[in-house]
């Protein structure tokens, strides 16, 4: 029971030796054999509570937690790529060690398996560290039972730090500039950072990554083509702006990026308090649209629409 307890088989025959002249059938084939690649997200996930970036509160209640007889009901919430699912995976490798961590532990996509069938049948028996995007998605009675950690934003510093780590380890070509946009473009999920370096590295085949890589990789929007949406809403020209929008959506730009990026230079922009708090609550009614699968062509359309009426009348 052990042996099975820990993952490890016990055999009482005595090892097979390999009589002289014979072929040997596995050696050659597991050496060519190519190790599958791991993306760089899992390779470089933190392996103890201690690896853990920036969450320094998290990290020392947990150690003392980790560390009593009696664990209680965890519940982690904050922003994407902040190391929620990397805390409670170090937790669980320290608290069940490498051979009992797969048996004891179970992992649920809150995507994909949800309704109380999934509770009736994976989770009655199985007593879990539970995590969460949002604190707001589960119910008052689980909340109630669970000790709350919050996880904060990481900051600039701490993203950039890991990702010169990483890509030095990786022998990644990447300037000091190139890393403070690839930390720009991610919004401060550094776990979208790695993946776009991981992209933006084999896409280079060795060579420097550079910004427009970096650009290509994210789906950014260069900065040229949301200023030549401005300047056709403030032409007043539909027929422009219709051409435009459907330039944007044959070129495959996210309607997504676009209603993101339209917020940042609305924001930045000379317009009245009026006129930005008009465009930014259309901005936002146009987003929860797009989340819920409406035309891409028709949202923008829309948008760009309100942008022109706001931009061309007398202020």
């Amino acid at each position: 029971m052990q042996a099975f307890l820990k993952g490890a088989s016990i055999s009482t025959k005595p090892p097979l030796t390999k009589a002289r002249g014979t072929a040997d059938t596995t050696g050659s084939s597991g050496e060519n054999k190519k190790t599958k690649p791991v993306p760089w997200v899992e390779k470089y996930r933190p392996k103890c509570v201690d690896e853990v970036a920036f969450q320094e509160e998290v990290v020392a209640v947990l150690k003392k937690s980790l560390q009593g007889a009696d664990l209680p009901n965890l519940l982690f919430y904050g922003p994407p790529g902040t190391g929620k699912t990397s805390t409670i995976l170090a937790a669980a490798r320290e608290l069940f060690g490498p051979e009992l961590f797969r048996l004891r532990v179970l992992e649920l996509n809150a995507s994909d398996e949800r309704g109380i069938q999934v509770v009736r049948e994976k989770v009655k028996n199985f007593a879990q560290l539970t995590v969460s995007g949002s604190r707001s998605e589960i119910i008052e009675p689980l909340t109630s039972r669970c000790s709350k950690f919050r996880f904060k934003p990481l900051s600039d510093k701490i993203q950039q730090q890991r990702l010169l780590e990483i890509a030095d380890k990786e022998h990644v070509k990447i300037s000091n500039e190139g890393i403070t946009y690839l930390v720009k473009v991610s919004e401060g999920d550094l776990r979208k950072a790695i993946t776009f370096l991981q992209s933006a590295t084999r896409l280079t085949g060795g060579k420097e990554v550079t910004e427009k890589v970096i650009t290509d990789i994210a789906g950014v929007i260069p900065a040229g083509t949301i200023d030549g949406i401005i300047a056709v809403c403030q032409s007043g020209s539909f027929d422009k702006l219709e051409a435009l929008i459907k330039d944007l959506i044959n070129e495959g730009h996210a309607a997504n990026q676009v209603v993101s990026q339209l917020h940042d230079v609305v924001i930045e922009n000379d317009l009245s308090d009026k006129q930005k708090s008009v465009i930014t609550e259309k901005l936002a009614e146009v987003d929860k649209c797009l989340s819920d699968g409406a035309d891409e062509h028709l949202q923008l359309i829309s948008l760009c629409a309100a942008v022109m009426q706001q931009l061309t009348q007398n202020c």
